[in-house]
């Protein structure tokens, strides 16, 4: 998504996270590949409006910095900041541009960022640039559309969004176009990158133990809507984590 396409969204991008996808998928499986961040600095990166960088301060990381192109999302993450302090900071920046960090740190998140990248070396600079943030021995997590999503399967309209090819092909992958089925909902458009584009990328930015995890459902999203509700998004999951070793 463009600066622009995040700009005009800003608040109501928190409501992402009521959709089932988000709530019950993405949200749980992706603070779990990520782990326990007691005691470790956390770099957020494409925070939107902190949501994740929120997250990382209440389960006791000692340093949060979220960073997002957008003004109008990060002006949202420091309100929201300002409603309940706890400690996290917030810049504008663009990571395909990213400033040197004073000190690097134990952990950087990406959630829907290295998609962004309008083609291969931009990713790969992406890449580097985050790589160079790290402490040595510090992990990259990311979440991305998944490189093997078939646009022709059933629809995820159920669970909250849609996902659909805009029939235009970037160097990195197939255009996409994305609703989130809120009230009114929200459309972006994205790129959806092949597999060897992310591991050749991260490879060339000095990055180790690159490794594909599938999202699974939580044990609450199959509680509350059972099994065969889940069905096409198991068959067909449109997104899929990436962690990686600086």
């Amino acid at each position: 998504m463009s600066k622009q396409q995040y700009d005009e969204i800003g608040e109501a991008y928190e409501g992402f996270k009521s959709l089932p996808l988000e709530h019950y998928a993405l949200v749980p499986g992706f603070l779990a590949m990520v782990g326990d961040v007691r005691g470790r600095s956390v770099l957020d990166l494409a925070c939107g409006t902190g949501f994740y960088s929120r997250e990382f301060k209440r389960r006791g990381a000692t340093e949060v910095l979220g960073i997002d192109i957008s003004g109008e999302m990060i002006a949202v993450a420091e309100e929201l900041e300002r409603r309940e302090p706890l400690g996290v900071r917030y810049e504008v920046g663009d990571v395909s541009e990213l400033r040197l960090v004073q000190r690097r740190f134990d952990i950087a998140t990406g959630v829907q960022l290295l998609n962004y990248a309008q083609d291969v070396a931009a990713m790969e600079q992406m890449c580097r640039n985050v790589h160079r943030s790290l402490a040595p021995g510090g992990e990259f997590f990311a979440l991305n559309q998944s490189p093997d999503y078939r646009f022709d399967g059933p629809s995820m309209g159920k669970y909250g969004f849609l996902c659909e090819p805009t029939g235009e092909e970037a160097e990195t992958g197939p255009r996409v176009r994305v609703t989130a089925l809120l009230d009114p909902p929200v459309e972006f458009v994205t790129t959806r990158p092949r597999r060897e584009v992310y591991e050749q990328c991260l490879r060339a930015a000095g990055f180790s133990e690159v490794t594909w995890v599938p999202l699974e459902v939580s044990e609450a999203g199959v509680r509350k809507f059972g099994t065969d509700f889940w069905a096409d998004f198991v068959a067909n999951p449109p997104m899929e984590m990436l962690r990686c070793r600086a």
